[in-house]
């Protein structure tokens, strides 16, 4: 074997590190030069250019298992992560973009440093967001209309053309009326209303008969408003009213007569009177005018309607605050309201 081939073979070239030599040139030497060894120049100190590569391949190798294992450090150090878990980042999208591009925002969260040979592996349990709850659709039971109570009925004279109403828990009772010839005698009904008391309240009459008389009288209204559901037969409204009037003296100025007292003017000495009904406008005028009437011609003959008050009592109220104290009780309205219901057809 050649020597220097044995030389080569028996030198580590790890453990023992030659100096950098230039290949080619010694090999040059060793070709061309005297062949005598001397252990005063050791031949380690030479190395082949096969030799040489090798070296160098395994240095490359070497650095490239050094950089291997500090990548897969880095990577066991990324997969370590923190020692506490950050919630996942927030990511908002602007809903008006075409393609939205969600912007995400990160907190920053510090960073263990792993230990040589860390004792666990920290386990990160993904989180999930809560699932919405869609609230339960309300059961509802049907909803049953209230039973209405009715709280007036309907009086219809016999030939159907008058009618008004009045409150539930009071009657009507009818009688035949005046009449002027024996044609009109069947047409010819009074309708008197009685309260739950069986007190007679108001008096509705409908037939071909007409009388009365009227004087001067002082009239204060007290309240009014026009009935709906009748007009004369001259077109004219009709209107509920509530007055008092005071008489007065009628003027005379003609020559005394023997046995005459001395003509007088101005109101007549005694109470108001206080009427409650159903008359034409023009029969209802406040101040100083005639009393008037409240029969009003309708297509088959007369129609008059009032209230009836206590004939015991004159007058019917005390003082004008207590009349006007009862409009604002049950009884007023529920008569007002029968009088506003007068309907002819």
């Amino acid at each position: 074997m050649d020597p220097i081939k044995n030389l080569v073979a028996s030198t580590d070239p790890l453990a023992n590190e030659p100096a950098e030599l230039n290949a080619e040139e010694a090999l040059a030497r060793m070709l061309t030069g005297p062949r005598v060894f001397s252990d005063n120049n050791p031949a380690a100190a030479v190395v082949s250019l096969e030799d040489r590569r090798r070296r160098k391949a395994r240095i490359a190798g070497g650095l490239l298992l050094g950089a291997a294992a500090v990548t897969a450090g880095v990577l066991v150090a990324a997969n370590f992560g923190p020692l506490t878990t950050a919630p996942a980042p927030a990511v908002s999208v602007t809903p008006t973009e075409a393609n939205p591009s969600p912007s995400v925002s990160l907190t920053p969260t510090p960073t263990a440093t792993p230990s040589a040979t860390p004792e666990a592996t920290p386990t990160t349990a993904p989180t999930q967001a809560p699932t919405p709850t869609m609230p339960a659709a309300a059961t509802t039971a049907p909803v049953v209309p209230p039973v209405q109570v009715p709280t007036s009925q309907t009086f219809t004279f016999p030939d159907g053309h008058l009618s008004f109403t009045y409150p539930v828990g009071w009657s009507v009772k009818t009688e035949p009326g005046p009449y002027a010839t024996e044609a009109d005698k069947a047409a010819s009904t009074i309708a008197k209303v009685l309260d739950s008391s069986g007190t007679e309240v108001a008096v509705i009459f409908n037939g071909n008969y007409g009388d009365g008389t009227g004087g001067l009288v002082d009239r204060t209204i007290l309240d009014r408003a026009v009935v709906p559901g009748v007009r004369a037969t001259s077109g004219e409204l009709v209107e509920f009213g509530f007055s008092s009037y005071q008489s007065q003296y009628v003027p005379y100025e003609g020559p005394p007569y023997e046995g005459m007292p001395s003509p007088q003017t101005g109101p007549v000495d005694g109470p108001p009177t206080y009427i409650m009904d159903a008359r034409l406008s023009s029969e209802l005028k406040a101040g100083l005018s005639s009393s008037g009437t409240n029969q009003v011609r309708v297509p088959n003959g007369i129609m008059s309607a009032y209230v009836q008050f206590d004939a015991t009592k004159n007058p019917a109220f005390a003082t004008p605050a207590a009349a006007k104290s009862w409009m604002g009780t049950t009884q007023y309205a529920q008569l007002k309201s029968l009088l506003l219901s007068l309907s002819y057809k």
